[in-house]
């Protein structure tokens, strides 16, 4: 296991109860669970989709992003997954952390302050050089795409 990586976090408004933290619900979960930052309930009709604030603002360390990525049980259990997933927040962006929900189900679905909506994985980046060339090196699977190495 690699050692742990700094991230601060601002809360970007003030409640008479503010909400916990992200926090790793187990010891080897690979994610923190982000919490709807909102005033009172959230309805999402089937099909729609809503930026839900975390009220939370983060500063990433340079090499790293965090991910928001669906909550497998209210994925499968009520339809409401990410609409970008993972949805990337990188180290130099410093307003609110939105999630994007979407309600795939056809059942409206009401969303509660504090409910957990997402989780959040800080990973390592790298950046990338690009180089143009005129030819690419062949390899087995050459140009071959959907659907091309079996079922």
């Amino acid at each position: 296991m690699s050692s742990p990586v700094t991230v601060k976090v601002r809360r970007v408004r003030t409640h008479s109860e503010p909400l916990p933290l992200p926090r790793y619900e187990t010891a080897l979960a690979a994610g923190m669970d982000l919490r709807a930052d909102i005033d009172g309930e959230l309805t999402l009709g089937p099909l729609e989709r809503a930026a839900v604030p975390t009220g939370l603002a983060l500063a990433l360390p340079p090499g790293y992003e965090a991910q928001v990525r669906p909550r497998s049980g209210l994925a499968l259990k009520h339809g409401l997954t990410v609409l970008n997933p993972p949805g990337t927040v990188d180290a130099d962006y410093r307003g609110e952390v939105h999630v994007l929900l979407v309600n795939l189900s056809n059942e409206p679905f009401i969303l509660r302050r504090g409910e957990r909506i997402a989780q959040m994985v800080v990973a390592p980046v790298t950046q990338a050089v690009l180089e143009e060339v005129a030819v690419l090196e062949a390899t087995e699977r050459g140009e071959g795409g959907f659907g091309s190495t079996g079922r």
